[in-house]
């Protein structure tokens, strides 16, 4: 009897935790950095004010990303954990509710009564727990929360972000610096979202349109204060 062959199929949605968090860390890694070196430099500042305002702005923005990824994740994963107890309770003090509960669930989904009953009870008797969590409560161990995980790769990649306007202000002239890391800056967002897009198997055009779009309107706007501010000063 031939054997039968396994469909691999592969999916992107494991790589939502980490996925997430790096695109969010380096786009504003790149766009903070960047903006407000642009708005220095417009400003009229010296190459080393300019360079010590993008240094200061790659130690805090990494800090302070690690920071809030950190602490909304680890709200996420506290408000998972709280549900989790609350389903095990449940499920101690009321198998037969449960059971019935996660067969209601099927059934909306379109399996037919019998067959949904059969799952349920089967699930039941396999991991209770780990049945009510992923089909109830949607908390699934490819997505869950990882708060260290998150903070991690948020400090990380806004460090590598924020490097790119650094390094260009270090090879440039003083008057160039404004549009040299204005340009760097929007080439490697376009290409972030073009790598981001290929990482969560997304259309890329959309993608590298929306990012190098809303980081062009940063440094724009960020220059024009600057170009303000150095008149009125």
């Amino acid at each position: 009897m031939a054997q039968a062959r396994v469909h691999a199929e592969h999916h992107y949605v494991n790589r939502i935790g980490w996925l997430r968090a790096a695109v969010l860390g380096a786009n504003d890694g790149i766009i903070s950095t960047g903006a407000l070196m642009v708005g220095v430099a417009t400003a009229s500042a010296g190459p080393q004010q300019v360079l010590v305002a993008g240094i200061a702005a790659v130690v805090a923005g990494a800090m302070s990303m690690a920071a809030g990824e950190f602490v909304s994740v680890s709200s996420q994963a506290d408000t998972e954990r709280a549900d989790l107890r609350r389903e095990k309770r449940e499920i101690q003090t009321d198998p037969k509710g449960e059971t019935q509960e996660l067969a209601e669930i099927y059934v909306e989904r379109g399996v037919s009564r019998d067959l949904a009953e059969q799952v349920a009870c089967q699930l039941m008797r396999k991991d209770p727990l780990a049945a009510h969590a992923r089909d109830e409560l949607g908390i699934s161990p490819v997505v869950v929360a990882r708060p260290i995980q998150a903070g991690l790769t948020s400090a990380v990649t806004f460090t590598s972000g924020a490097a790119v306007p650094l390094l260009t202000a270090l090879l440039v002239p003083h008057h160039m610096m404004a549009p040299a890391i204005s340009a760097a800056c929007l080439v490697v967002l376009a290409l972030l979202g073009v790598l981001g897009a290929l990482a969560g198997g997304a259309r890329i055009l959309p993608a590298a349109v929306r990012v190098t779009f809303w980081g062009g309107l940063a440094l724009a706007v960020t220059a024009g204060v600057g170009m303000l501010v150095g008149q009125a000063v």
